[in-house]
């Protein structure tokens, strides 16, 4: 391999760990609404260059994660209510049907796997971990969904995660987890009786149940807040 096309290729792989990074950290909630930061600074704190990092938050603010500010921040785009409504929408259409074609493929390995998830998510629960909950949920949530392989479906759900996982974060921080109902449990039971139409509407109330709360907590001072939420 020439030494041009091994600089090329670090460049890339480098170019992808910083992505792969900043949509972890979007999902998990660890980029914070309302605080916007530089290139400089990210790239500071991830200890790389500028480069990949200006080449990642490009590829995040097309998926609609980050916008760049008119003083060249990056920030997490601000949360209407219509935004909202639609990301809600959207969840409730795609993420139950993922889980009923993931249905027949999962194996009693893949149910111990969430079981294991659920118990650790429920001990994050009990702790009031909220990083470890919101880390914990996404994995739930996406092993079940890539069960099946998906160019269209999963990454359209992914791309839903990145818009709202900084919220989910902020409000689970401020108001805490205790009020959370765990559907995961009526999920796996689904799976275990192979009932497909069990298994989406345990992930379609995992779904409102969350971010009802979300929107309310978001728009509080609106009037009638998450008054849409449950828009079909």
């Amino acid at each position: 391999m020439t030494e041009a096309k091994t600089d090329t290729l670090m460049r890339e792989t480098m170019h992808e760990r910083v992505y792969r990074e900043l949509r972890a950290r979007l999902i998990g909630g660890r980029v914070v609404p309302g605080r916007p930061v530089t290139l400089r600074g990210l790239a500071a704190e991830l200890g790389v260059s500028p480069m990949p990092v200006r080449e990642a938050v490009s590829r995040l603010v097309a998926e609609r994660a980050l916008v760049m500010t008119a003083n060249r921040r990056i920030a997490v785009p601000q949360m209407t209510q219509a935004r909202f409504d639609e990301l809600v929408i959207a969840r409730e259409r795609l993420e139950p049907e993922a889980a009923r074609r993931a249905l027949t493929t999962l194996t009693r390995s893949d149910v111990a796997r969430l079981r294991k998830i659920d118990d650790e998510l429920e001990r994050h629960l009990a702790n009031g971990n909220v990083e470890g909950y919101v880390a914990a949920n996404h994995a739930f949530h996406f092993a079940i969904y890539r069960a099946v392989p998906s160019d269209v479906l999963v990454p359209l759900i992914e791309s839903l995660w990145l818009q709202f996982g900084p919220f989910m974060r902020l409000v689970y921080g401020r108001v805490g987890t205790g009020w959370l109902v765990d559907y995961h449990e009526q999920a796996i039971a689904a799976i275990l009786a192979r009932d497909a139409d069990a298994l989406a509407e345990a992930i379609r109330s995992d779904i409102l149940d969350g971010m009802r709360h979300i929107g309310s907590s978001v728009f509080e001072d609106a009037a009638e807040p998450g008054l849409r939420l449950r828009a079909r």
